[in-house]
């Protein structure tokens, strides 16, 4: 039995041991990724705006902020984390800051309006449009919203969510993805770490009570031996 323990505890110690050495592989090696996103946000140069009160600002009202933030929380419905939002750290380096740019940028675009030259007359749906300058209001529009055959909707909905939105919403999700995968690699470190010191723990007692029941079986023999009768007495 002594035997027993003292095996299954070294077993968990060895287990335990190899779990520490996962979870430090893991810490390590989202380090590395931690700096890689770092060094290029720093690249990047892309930062928020905050006032002399450490409140977030666009165009330099709170107004602004605020509606982003809106747009952000009730309508796209993401958990900010107040704590990623730092004034004293304007970097856009985690995943709050990601989708604060990401809907700063959309929320322009979808309460912007574009200008659309017609060169000639255009006739759609049996209305004619003349030839002449329209301001189109986006009005709240995704890019899926717009009537693309529409003279004066087609060419806005280009305009509004142009290459250059597209790409910046991709690179963005893509900080904002990155980010919170790296906080993923974190946790399973710290569960790794974790997992192996309790194994550790475990192992540990294990051994010392197989220790302490062979001392107690050894105790519990001498004692018969010394309490059984002398054959030559």
């Amino acid at each position: 039995m002594a035997n027993r323990l003292r095996s299954i505890g070294a077993a968990l110690g060895i287990f335990g041991l190899i779990f520490l050495i996962a979870g430090g592989v893991a810490f390590f090696r989202t380090q590395d990724g931690m700096s890689a996103l770092e060094k290029f946000s720093e690249a990047q140069n892309v930062t928020l705006s905050y006032n002399e009160d450490g409140q977030l600002v666009d165009r330099g009202t709170t107004e602004g902020a605020d509606a982003i933030m809106t747009l952000l929380t009730d309508d796209w419905g993401y958990p900010v984390v107040e704590s990623d939002l730092n004034a004293d750290d304007p970097l856009v380096n985690t995943a709050s800051e990601y989708m604060f740019q990401l809907a700063t940028i959309s929320y322009h675009v979808l309460h912007g309006t574009q200008t659309v030259v017609l060169d000639e007359p255009v006739e759609y749906n049996g209305e004619t449009f003349a030839a002449g300058t329209y301001e189109f209001d986006v009005d709240g529009r995704y890019w899926t919203d717009f009537d693309r055959q529409h003279p004066i909707e087609g060419p806005a909905r280009s305009q509004a969510w142009s290459g250059t939105v597209h790409g910046l919403v991709g690179e963005l999700g893509v900080g904002t993805a990155t980010y919170t995968s790296i906080q993923m690699g974190y946790a399973l470190a710290g569960v790794f770490a974790g997992m192996g010191v309790l194994s550790i723990l475990a192992g540990l007692g294990l051994w010392w009570a197989g220790r302490g029941t062979e001392y107690l079986v050894r105790s519990e023999a001498s004692d018969r031996t010394r309490k059984e009768p002398s054959l030559t007495g």
